[in-house]
């Protein structure tokens, strides 16, 4: 694996865009992110045998990311439906959980005729400025640069949207307050494009209120006029996040903002789309439901 991290920064070096295999990964900033950190050290694999196994399968653990890229991931053109998703993998700010909140969802999204591609965004965020700063700025970028390939890519450019789960669920929805304005200086034409989703699935989103308590929601997350449609899933004994995420809801519903919310009794956090023996795992179906009744499937 860290070998093949090493590949792979060695070839964004210059610039531009690779091929991985039949998947294509542009780099985010082609100068440099903004404000890039220069204190970690490289990137790399984190994981260990004491870390949770999801379905009794290891995570892709990935920190220290300084140099963000994309990843696309082509839906076949016999079975295209010029729906594009923009995934965003979760892990506290701190790491991504890469392949099971990433490649594994991408492969999914290709399924059922999507268009899948995997934000690689910087993580960790250093003390003393708000954990989602350089994450948003990915985010926006992303979504721009995404619009930009839109035909070449054979995408509706307005049938964009975007998947995120825990920390990539507080990220998004934090995008969908601040797509007015781009929070970094304009780099190119990509940055002219609209980096609002057309809509959104948020998957055991965190964060969602202050301090986790589920009493006051996040400012950065409030709800308002423009915040695309959106589909939520989330465990009741996911006990650090479920009360954040009831808030964010209502919200949600006070504001006349189509949004669908499922809660399950059993699950926990960080289950991805592996099935196990807990319902929750089964959210993919209900998500491809709500995508065909908004219309984004057909």
């Amino acid at each position: 694996m860290k070998s093949l991290l090493l590949v792979s920064l060695l070839a964004l070096a210059s610039g531009g865009a690779f091929v991985r295999g039949e998947n294509t990964v542009i780099q985010l900033w082609p100068h440099g992110a903004p404000g890039a950190r220069t204190d970690l050290g490289p990137e790399t694999e984190v994981s260990s045998p004491k870390d949770s196994r999801p379905a009794g399968r290891p995570v892709t653990r990935l920190t220290n990311i300084t140099s963000p890229t994309l990843t696309v991931y082509r839906a076949a053109d016999a079975t295209s439906t010029g729906t594009g998703v923009v995934v965003f993998p979760g892990g506290g700010y701190r790491i991504l959980a890469f392949d099971l909140e990433g490649t594994e969802v991408c492969e999914w999204l290709n399924s059922i005729g999507i268009t899948a591609v995997l934000v690689k965004y910087r993580v960790p965020e250093p003390a003393g400025v708000p954990r989602y700063q350089a994450p948003l700025q990915d985010a926006q970028r992303a979504l721009g640069i995404v619009r930009s390939h839109a035909k070449e890519w054979k995408l509706d450019p307005q049938r964009i949207g975007v998947l995120g789960f825990s920390a990539g669920g507080h990220l998004l929805a934090t995008l969908s307050q601040h797509f007015a304005q781009r929070t970094y200086p304009r780099v190119d034409n990509a940055d002219d494009m609209s980096c609002r989703p057309d809509f959104m699935v948020l998957v055991y989103p965190a964060y969602l209120s202050v301090q986790d308590k589920g009493q006051e929601i996040a400012p950065e997350v409030a709800p308002a006029a423009g915040t695309p449609p959106m589909f939520i899933v989330q465990a009741e004994d996911d006990h650090s996040f479920i009360q954040g995420t009831l808030l964010y809801y209502r919200a949600l519903i006070a504001a006349k903002i189509p949004a669908e919310l499922h809660i399950y009794e059993t699950g926990g956090h960080g289950y991805g789309l592996r099935p196990t023996s807990h319902p929750v795992t089964g959210w993919p179906r209900l998500a491809e439901a709500w995508l065909r009744l908004h219309h984004f499937l057909q």
